[in-house]
């Protein structure tokens, strides 16, 4: 059988209930065919780079799939009726990631806060500048000038 990642996105106005509920049902359907999901995540709700069917937000879910092609046809048919489903993808993999995926390790970094501020600059000194100087007063009058160029 052949290895599969996919992601769902469904409406922001459903619950994480019924997120749980689509993604018992894709489930089912795979498990039927007699493939099995390997891993379930739910990644939450997030913001969608440009809007979707009038939503501007939705809910994320990963699947990894280990299944017969038959099963995954079968799956995305059922998800382009369903009027909760916004947009999926499946993408043929070599082999499964083991433990979590990209998104659920970038947020567990963000709520750890194991990197700096955005407005945090404090690096350090740049080994490869020198010293600027002094600043030096701005001019009125040079300021003038400059900007009726």
């Amino acid at each position: 059988m052949a290895l599969y990642e996919h992601i769902y996105l469904a409406r922001q106005d459903i619950s994480a209930q019924q997120v749980e509920t689509l993604t018992a049902q894709f489930t089912a359907i795979i498990e039927s065919f007699g493939g099995k999901v390997e891993k379930v995540e739910y990644w939450g709700v997030k913001s969608l780079a440009y809007r979707i069917k009038k939503n501007r937000k939705a809910h994320f879910s990963l699947l990894n799939i280990d299944a017969p092609p038959a099963a995954l046809t079968e799956m995305e048919r059922q998800m382009g009726i369903n009027e909760d489903i916004l947009r999926f993808i499946t993408i043929r993999v070599e082999a499964l990631e083991q433990g979590q995926s990209a998104m659920m390790r970038k947020r567990d970094d963000d709520d750890r806060g194991d990197r700096p501020e955005r407005g945090d600059r404090s690096r350090g000194p740049r080994p490869d500048r020198g010293d600027r100087g002094p600043r030096r007063p701005r001019d009125e009058s040079a300021a003038i000038e400059e900007a009726s160029y």
